[in-house]
């Protein structure tokens, strides 16, 4: 298997040659969700996207508040967000607000409806 070929008989050619062609063409997709899942593979950064995905916008108080945690270790969590274009920030006074990149709400989606379903069988069992 030195050349990277299939040793089998029949091998389906036109097959391998379309998926070839179809992992490069979405390259650049595959990267950016690689990044997204990446950072989200943390249980405290996916409960901090997917509250972001329903509430639009938290401050890190509210976040700390929220998930019984200290505001330092929030916020640690939301710069590597940020850091990872997962997040964007609106600052009002003293208070920044973050909220989900608009490119990346179209990828949590189906992540959150995933939730939001499992949620609800738990909730009416």
């Amino acid at each position: 298997m030195e050349n990277n070929t299939c040793i089998r008989q029949f091998a389906d050619h036109e097959q391998i040659k379309n998926c070839k062609a179809k992992l490069k063409t979405a390259q650049k997709s595959f990267g950016s969700l690689s990044s997204v899942l990446a950072l989200a593979g943390n249980e405290v950064r996916l409960k901090i996207i997917y509250l972001l995905g329903d509430e639009k916008e938290i401050c890190p108080c509210d976040l700390a508040d929220i998930l019984g945690m200290s505001i330092p270790a929030i916020s640690q969590h939301l710069k590597k967000l940020k850091d990872g274009n997962i997040v964007e920030t609106r600052k009002e006074s003293q208070t920044i607000y973050y909220s989900l990149n608009h490119e990346n709400i179209k990828i949590l989606k189906p992540f959150f409806k995933h939730i939001n379903v499992q949620t609800l069988k738990l909730e009416t069992a």
